[in-house]
C-alpha cells in the first residue's frame, strides 16, 4: 500500500469536503484569534423574566444597574447561573469627581457598586469620572448657548499634552486663547478625577472588581492618546478602560481608539453613530445602522487581543434582532 499517496488523497478529499460545507453555509471560517461574548445592558433590574428573555434570544450575559440590594443581587446571580448566563458588570455611570462638594459621596457610591458587582459575580463597574459643561461656536451661530465654557468642534481638535501630568497645553492649532477656560477645566477634572479614582483602588482590590473608566460625551479626554494617558497613569490592574464603540465616532474612528487603548480595554459597549454627510456631527442609531466600520472594529479588537464582552447599550429593537446584529459584528461582518 502506498501510504503517502493514501494520505494525500485523504487530505485532498477532506479539504474538498470542507470547502463544500463552507460553500453550503454549514461551516464558518474562523479568522479571529479572540473570543467575544454577547450581552445586553439592563435598563432596569435583572428580573427572572428579563434574564430568561436574554437566554432565549441567544445572549451570554447581562450588564446590571448598580441600584440593587444585596438580596436582589444574590437572587439575580442565582437565576443567571441556572440559565447559563453571567452578569458580568455593573453600570454605575456618571460621577462628579471634579466637584469638591460631591466627590466624597460619589467615591462611597462607587465602592458600594463594587460590592454589588462582587455579589453578582461581575468583574467590572463602569464609571464615568465626571463631565464639564460646554458649548461650541456652532451652537453660538445657531443662537443656542448652553451653560459652560467654549469647546472646539469635534473636528477641530489637535491636542498637545504633558505625558507626565496629563495636562493639556493646547486643543487646536493656532490661537488657543478662546479655549483657555476649557483647558483649565479639563486639567482640573483630570487632577481631581485621578485623586478620586486612586481612593477606590483598595475597595476594587478587596472586591476583586475592576473600576472600568468610560468617557461618555463628558467633553473630557476626547482623543485616544489623551484618554489612554489618563487611564494608564494609574498603572494599576484595578483601573482599566470601558470602551464604548459608538460614543466617540465624532472625534476619531473606533478602530483608532481600540488600537490606541489596546490592552487597557477590559469591556466594550456596542452602539452606533451616524455621521452627517459632511462628517461633522450626527446622531446615535441602532448597531449596524450608522457610520461605524464594524469589520474594521472586529479586526482591531482581534489585533489588540481583546477577549471579552460586547454589551449592547441600546433599546427599541427586539432582543432577537439585537442578537442577530451582534452575531454579525462578532463574525466580523
Amino acid at each position: 500500500m502506498n501510504r503517502h499517496g493514501t494520505r494525500r488523497e485523504f487530505l485532498a478529499a477532506s479539504a474538498a469536503a470542507g470547502m463544500g460545507l463552507l460553500a453550503a453555509g454549514r461551516l464558518e471560517a474562523a479568522p479571529f484569534k479572540t473570543k467575544l461574548h454577547k450581552a445586553m445592558t439592563a435598563f432596569g433590574k435583572p428580573t427572572d423574566a428579563k434574564l430568561a428573555e436574554l437566554k432565549a434570544a441567544g445572549f451570554d450575559g447581562m450588564e446590571a444597574p448598580h441600584n440593587l440590594t444585596p438580596d436582589e443581587a444574590r437572587h439575580a446571580r442565582q437565576t443567571a447561573e441556572k440559565l447559563g448566563l453571567r452578569i458580568h458588570s455593573v453600570l454605575r455611570g456618571w460621577m462628579k469627581f471634579n466637584d469638591p462638594a460631591k466627590v466624597d459621596a460619589d467615591v462611597e457610591d462607587v465602592a458600594r457598586a463594587l460590592a454589588t458587582a462582587q455579589i453578582l459575580g461581575g468583574d467590572t463597574v463602569l464609571v464615568v469620572p465626571c463631565r464639564i459643561d460646554v458649548y461650541t461656536a456652532g451652537q453660538l451661530k445657531a443662537g443656542n448657548r448652553p451653560k459652560g465654557v467654549l469647546m472646539p468642534e469635534a473636528w477641530e481638535f489637535d491636542i498637545e499634552f504633558d505625558e507626565k501630568s496629563g495636562h493639556v497645553h493646547r486643543v487646536v492649532r493656532g490661537d488657543n486663547a478662546p479655549y483657555r477656560q476649557y483647558i483649565e477645566a479639563q486639567n482640573q477634572a483630570t487632577d481631581m478625577s485621578r485623586a478620586a479614582v486612586k481612593r477606590l483602588i483598595p475597595a476594587a482590590e478587596k472586591c476583586g472588581v475592576i473600576v472600568a473608566l468610560e468617557n461618555v460625551w463628558n467633553n473630557l479626554w476626547v482623543k485616544p492618546a489623551l484618554a489612554k494617558n489618563f487611564i494608564a497613569s494609574f498603572d494599576n490592574p484595578w483601573i482599566q478602560s470601558y470602551f464604548d464603540i459608538g460614543n466617540h465616532v465624532k472625534f476619531a474612528p473606533p478602530q483608532e481608539w481600540i488600537h490606541t487603548l489596546g490592552k487597557l480595554i477590559v469591556k466594550c459597549h456596542v452602539k452606533d453613530f451616524l455621521l452627517n454627510a459632511d462628517g461633522h456631527g450626527g446622531k446615535f442609531v441602532h448597531p449596524r445602522d450608522g457610520s461605524i466600520n464594524w469589520p474594521a472594529v472586529r479586526q482591531a479588537l482581534d489585533d489588540v487581543g481583546y477577549n471579552g464582552w460586547l454589551s449592547i447599550e441600546d433599546s427599541g429593537l427586539p432582543l432577537d434582532e439585537f442578537n442577530r446584529r451582534l452575531d454579525l459584528i462578532v463574525a466580523g461582518k
